[in-house]
């Protein structure tokens, strides 16, 4: 008597694919919300960088503006402007903005 054992092997190595198939599936499903998160972490970071850059831009201008802040050349010009200070002799003159109410004046 002849036993034919070809469709066992089929069938064995279709078992062997699904269950290899469904092991990888499973792994996938459980490392998604890991991939998730990544992602999500990676956008923050870079979202903080950018803030970091502009916060460094920031820093550099307050640090220029302090070390001008040292010299008494510029001191005295920026009470002379902003606080309308003038030595003694002097006359101070204030030039205002025209007030307008909205109405242009085309012919």
């Amino acid at each position: 008597m002849s036993v034919d054992v070809g469709i066992w092997n089929k069938l064995t190595r279709v078992v062997i694919f699904l269950i290899v198939a469904a092991v990888l599936l499973v792994i996938g499903l459980c490392y998604t919300p890991v991939i998730q998160k990544n992602e999500r972490m990676q956008k923050t970071k870079l979202e903080l960088d950018k803030r970091i850059e502009k916060e460094v831009e920031v820093s550099k201008k307050l640090d220029t503006q302090m070390r001008s802040l040292q010299d008494p050349r510029t001191v005295e010009r920026l009470a002379r402007e902003k606080l309308s200070y003038a030595k003694p002799g002097e006359i101070v003159v204030h030039f205002e903005q025209p007030i307008t109410n909205g109405v242009s004046s085309s012919p």
